[in-house]
């Protein structure tokens, strides 16, 4: 066990939650800890890869110590999961302050247990991205360093030597050229090679990342087994038993109780009605977006290569088994496969998404880096795969909103009878506490692996030898793609966001959300990472005002 990123600090005031938390913790084979007495102090001494949080520590406020941990150099990678006791407005705010995840109370335990690995896997990738710049950041300084002994020796020479100590100046200054060209050209795309999780697996890795997803969906809830419509048909029938045991003067207390929770339970069967029927008519509506990004020089406008291929097909590496690449590489393009969701909003082939699934670049802080040192992130190839189809549909940008997070992609769907999606009129079909239906591909293929038996999953490993492109083919054409469906209730309604509770993740974005009355109200565009808490969509009067620009002659308002 990795010390370091496997110990989690607990801070939390009360004390039976608390040892909850400890004993769920340990039981899971980590190292915990719960004394935060000393705040930042106790922090950076058990130097912890988690921080559970509670909404209410002891000694301490919880939000200044967020802050500390955030602002600090020493500390700003070590994720902290906030738990909070109230709805989607307070697990709201606790993201806004800063938190990496925040968990509602009470949580169930196979969720916290997910949430951590996710939060540590999060951080492995950010610990190890800070460790290969320190290293790159300490290769140049040596550099440096020589250049500047060569320089003092030069003026330390006599006369006699000077046509000496220029030949050596020239060396080292042609050396330092080439070789921090070449060491910031590998420091630029190294956030992008730790990131291509997505990019070929072998089939050993596929199977095992899809295992994984299967793992944590099946301790996530569903819509057969609502937990809230389970807790109300407990309660339903405890009413029943009491009524049918008490006096008379008790029982009609214990009716007008029990007429209040049979009035729940028809709302939440009716909510269920509405979606299965949002689902039967547009399900095949919505398509995985698979983005293909590679990136060119901005000088050259030379694309990024692998320098070469093993035997085994994979990229060379260096001593530190980092991808050897650059602008003349002999191996393969170096791509980032990123997926998202869209939906047909057009019978002319227009689909709504966000912006940053179009164009994944836009405010991505993970590819900054490579934006700002000279590389440029292009699209190569954009697909759009509907439930049903067997095939993939190539998808260009249209259009892309200047003042929110949404874009219109388009391609040719004239010979698939797909239905486009009504679009709500007006925010008064949004309304706070109303029901809501997601549709989306959270987790991508992992989420889509998951759902596919043991057998085919090992067939479509093999037939598509991990490549992300040829895995996404074999599911178009075996017809397992299909989006899946989320409900919940609307927190809030801004001027320029839905707040609301269906689940969703990364891949998610761009889905469409439905109000009871079976039309587009918001298109997803931000959520708490690994299912739960407070998601946002964008208001479909975004969309609609881009796809009547997109619909606009050019030369013409």
């Amino acid at each position: 066990m990795n010390d370091k990123a496997e110990k989690v600090l607990v801070v939390e005031s009360d004390d039976g939650l608390r040892e909850h938390i400890v004993a769920v913790l340990r039981d899971a084979g980590y190292g915990v800890s719960t004394d935060s007495r000393e705040g930042m102090k106790a922090v950076v001494a058990f130097d912890p890869g988690i921080v559970v949080l509670g909404a209410d520590p002891p000694q301490l406020d919880c939000c200044d110590l967020l802050s500390e941990i955030k602002g600090s150099e020493q500390t700003r990678n070590i994720r902290v999961v906030m738990l909070s006791p109230g709805g989607s407005g307070e697990r709201t705010r606790g993201l806004d302050l800063g938190a990496d995840d925040v968990i509602s109370l009470p949580f169930d335990s196979h969720e916290l247990l997910s949430r951590v690995r996710s939060q540590l896997r999060n951080k492995s990738i950010a610990d190890e991205f800070s460790e290969r710049l320190r290293l790159a950041e300490e290769n140049r300084n040596g550099t440096q360093q020589v250049l500047t002994a060569v320089n003092q020796e030069r003026r330390a020479l006599r006369v006699g030597g000077l046509v000496t100590a220029a030949v050596l100046i020239v060396a080292a200054v042609v050396f330092v050229f080439f070789y921090r060209r070449t060491q910031e050209q590998n420091t630029r795309v190294f956030a992008a090679i730790t990131r291509l999780q997505s990019g070929v697996l072998t089939q050993e890795q596929l199977i095992e990342r899809s295992r994984r997803a299967l793992e944590e969906a099946e301790h996530r809830p569903s819509l057969a087994s609502d937990p809230q419509k389970l807790q109300l048909q407990k309660k339903s029938e405890d009413l029943r038993s009491q009524i049918a045991n008490s006096d008379p003067k008790n029982a009609s207390a214990l009716q007008n109780q029990l007429t209040a929770v049979e009035g729940r339970l028809q709302k939440l069967e009716t909510e269920g009605k509405f979606a299965q029927t949002i689902i039967q008519s547009y399900e095949p509506s919505v398509c995985l977006i698979h983005v293909v990004l590679a990136f060119r020089d901005h000088t050259t406008g030379l694309r990024l290569h692998y320098a070469g291929m093993t035997a085994s097909g994979e990229p060379t590496t260096d001593e530190h088994n980092n991808p050897l690449v650059g602008v003349t590489g002999n191996g393969p393009e170096v791509h980032l496969d990123v997926f998202g969701t869209g939906f047909l909003a057009s019978a002319s082939g227009q689909i709504l998404t966000n912006h940053h699934v179009a164009e994944p670049w836009w405010q991505n802080n993970d590819l900054k880096e490579i934006v700002d040192q000279g590389l440029e992130p292009v699209v190569a190839e954009m697909t759009a795969y509907f439930p049903g189809v067997p095939r993939g549909i190539a998808i260009s940008t249209e259009k892309i909103s200047s003042s929110a997070d949404v874009a219109v992609v388009k391609g040719n769907v004239s010979e698939l009878r797909i239905r486009k999606i009504a679009l709500a009129d007006d925010r008064g079909s949004t309304v706070s506490g109303g029901a809501v239906v997601l549709l989306g591909y959270p987790t991508a293929l992992d989420g889509i692996l998951a759902r596919t038996g043991a057998e085919t999953l090992q067939s479509i490993a093999t037939a598509s030898k991990g490549d992300p492109k040829q895995v996404v083919e074999e599911l178009a054409r075996r017809n397992l793609i299909r989006p899946i469906t989320t409900q919940g209730h609307i927190g809030d309604v801004l001027p320029d966001k839905i707040v609301y509770d269906a689940q969703t993740t990364s891949g998610g974005s761009g889905g469409p959300l439905f109000n009871n009355e079976g039309k587009v109200i918001g298109i997803n565009f931000a959520m708490v990472r690994e299912f739960g808490g407070s998601n946002f969509a964008i208001p479909v009067g975004y969309g609609r005002s881009l796809l009547n620009l997109a619909a606009t002659p050019l030369g013409k308002p």
